[in-house]
């Protein structure tokens, strides 16, 4: 026959229960599997209650015997990842470069918004980057549409006007 857990009495049962529905999401349910053995329940019945196994029911119990209450806390690492390349002042200078002309007097593309990125900070930026940090900042790539060398403009205001001409008679 197993033996029944027991919890330290590090808060008694009240404390534990305002804890577990104060607690965050992400340590919620750690509290509750807690506070549940702590009542006599045994883990192979709070498991499922918490959606937890067994034995992760008994680890958490022992590691709140061990170290406490805040050893229930979520102990993942969070990684924010990299700081942007352009912090606020940055996005406005860009944002004020690409209301001008672009650095060879065409229109700004993502590769020359990625080459104006990697003077201003020094690193090196792939070409992609810039057309992402245009569309982060709401800017779109204004191109004109492209215009066929032979074109007739004057049969093209025509057509615009009154549609094709008829079809000649056979």
């Amino acid at each position: 026959m197993s033996r029944r857990l027991s919890v330290a009495p590090h808060l008694d049962p009240n404390e534990l229960h305002r804890r577990a529905r104060a607690a965050p999401a992400a340590d919620r349910v750690r509290w509750l599997a807690v506070r549940l053995v702590a009542e006599g329940r045994p883990a192979t019945a709070v498991g499922p209650l918490v959606g937890f196994s067994p034995e992760w029911v008994r680890a958490l119990v022992r590691r709140y015997n061990a170290g406490g209450p805040a050893a229930l806390a979520d102990g993942r690492r969070r990684n924010p990842g990299a700081r942007p390349l352009l912090d606020g002042e940055g996005r406005a200078a860009l944002r004020a470069a690409v209301a001008g002309p672009a650095p060879d007097g065409g229109l700004w593309t993502g590769p020359k918004a990625a080459a104006w990125i990697a003077a201003r900070t020094g690193k090196a930026v792939h070409p992609k980057r810039g057309g992402v940090w245009l569309r982060r900042l709401d800017l779109s790539l204004r191109r004109p549409r492209p215009r066929h060398g032979s074109a007739d403009p004057a049969a093209q205001e025509a057509f615009k006007k009154g549609g094709s001409p008829p079809p000649s008679p056979r």
